[in-house]
């Protein structure tokens, strides 16, 4: 797999329930929003990619503890990768176990112009109550508003908000961060205020509701650079907007 630079996305949705379809629905999601690709290898212990001929009767059956294992495009150039585990309810908001769906894709033109569908395919198809997209560059800024860090007091970079951990927010419809594409459920978007048509136009010029009743809404243009006083300035303003976002606020 090469180093090139990417974009991640998460989800975070009801806890799998037996042999939970969820699974085959993320997978095609994300495949309805790239034509042409096709997540159809599993990976080696050594990271090898091997071809799944039977693709989705595996993965149903791969189903264990709460989550699915990786699967991807075969693609050393250009790899794309998405896999699913349970997040425990003592690390989770409301104290509920959660299913996550993370995934990796390459941050070219190509994927650029289809991320938000593709953010949309998983979060759909997970059910999920909210997620988001970022590039791991900006990520890793993020990361660092989590509080309290492990290392003592909370340490965000940027002079952006400290955010409490996931365990620390009442409920998993909250989203606990912001990123570059944010989804949210309909219970997500009640429980932040969105939208509100006075208060939310220049979001709501980029954002689009789903099939299920929910939002994808996108922070800039581009792909967030926080070494982009603009990018910066908009994501400190949608944290200003939604005080909720992250357990900040009492509701």
């Amino acid at each position: 797999m090469t180093t090139r630079k990417r974009l991640g996305i998460i989800v975070y949705a009801p806890v799998l329930v037996g042999n939970d379809r969820r699974t085959l629905d993320c997978v095609h999601g994300m495949e309805k929003a790239l034509p042409g690709l096709r997540l159809e290898w599993r990976l080696s212990h050594g990271g090898r990619p091997i071809a799944l001929p039977q693709r989705d009767a595996w993965l149903q059956e791969q189903i264990e503890d709460g989550g699915f294992p990786v699967v991807c495009n075969g693609g050393q150039q250009c790899p794309v990768t998405v896999w699913g585990s349970e997040r425990s309810g003592l690390f989770s908001p409301g104290g509920r176990d959660q299913f996550e769906v993370h995934a990796k894709l390459p941050l070219d033109e190509p994927m650029i112009a289809s991320a938000a569908d593709v953010l949309e395919g998983i979060a759909e198809g997970a059910r999920a109550r909210w997620g988001e997209a970022t590039p791991d560059d900006a990520a890793v800024d993020i990361a660092y508003q989590t509080a309290p860090t492990q290392q003592g007091p909370p340490s965000p970079r940027r002079g952006l908000p400290a955010l409490k951990l996931f365990e620390n927010i009442r409920s998993p419809e909250i989203p606990c961060y912001l990123g570059w594409l944010n989804y949210w459920s309909s219970a997500a978007a009640r429980a932040i205020g969105f939208p509100d048509l006075a208060r939310d136009t220049d979001l709501l010029s980029r954002s689009r509701r789903t099939a299920s009743g929910g939002w994808v809404v996108q922070l800039t243009d581009a792909p967030l650079d926080l070494d982009n006083p603009a990018h910066l300035e908009a994501l400190l303003r949608a944290y200003d907007r939604f005080p909720e976002i992250g357990g900040r606020a009492a509701l």
